[in-house]
């Protein structure tokens, strides 16, 4: 505010005033969310409502598995994209790799399901350490590595076999990923079930 002559007056402190300046922030946040999630959308080539209705997806089948006693949903690894589920991961026999799908196909929205389920033989506890320090040394090339977007993968590993799983953006990401896989000490087999995204 100024006066007659022009100068300056600053404004007493109000209600009004401290009611407009948090208006003024929740309206900065809100901007800066929504251009955050229209940086996350852009990703991968898709819509707002498909981004949201994936991870809903995703989050309905992993209660599903966790609700139904033929699966062991921490053995299992949901991945969605545009409606496709994609199940990774070692589970103890071939009836819950058939129950798993069974599952995933039975929740509302889902388009199709890639059961990449592999059925892996009993480990001990030495074996599920190892299998552990194999899986974070994967990981950790996978970040590494500028050819791979690590958080778009999922490693999964049994008696030193790796599953890779997911949706990469290019054939070049699948077969990058793949590759550092088997270069990791401990590894005997790479199972690369990445599946390039959909344009």
């Amino acid at each position: 505010m100024v006066d007659a002559s022009g100068s300056r007056i600053d404004e007493p402190v109000t209600m009004e005033s401290t009611v407009n300046r948090q208006a003024y922030r929740s309206a900065l946040v809100l901007a800066s969310a929504t251009l955050w999630l229209a940086g996350c959308v852009g990703a991968g080539n898709r819509t707002a409502g498909e981004h949201i209705d994936d991870g809903v997806l995703t989050a309905r089948v992993k209660t599903a598995l966790i609700g139904d006693e033929r699966t062991k949903a921490r053995q299992i690894d949901v991945e969605t994209f545009k409606g496709v589920v994609q199940l990774n991961g070692f589970v103890d026999s071939a009836a819950a790799k058939t129950a798993a799908a069974s599952v995933a196909r039975s929740v509302a929205g889902v388009g199709s399901v890639k059961n990449n389920l592999q059925v892996g033989a009993d480990r001990t506890t030495g074996r599920t350490v190892d299998d552990a320090g194999i899986t974070a040394k994967v990981r950790a090339a996978l970040i590494d590595d500028p050819r791979t977007k690590s958080h778009q993968i999922e490693v999964t590993t049994n008696a030193g076999v790796v599953q890779l799983g997911g949706f990469v953006d290019s054939a070049t990401n699948k077969a990058a990923a793949e590759q550092l896989a088997r270069s990791v000490a401990g590894v005997t087999r790479v199972t690369n079930r990445l599946e390039v995204r959909a344009k």
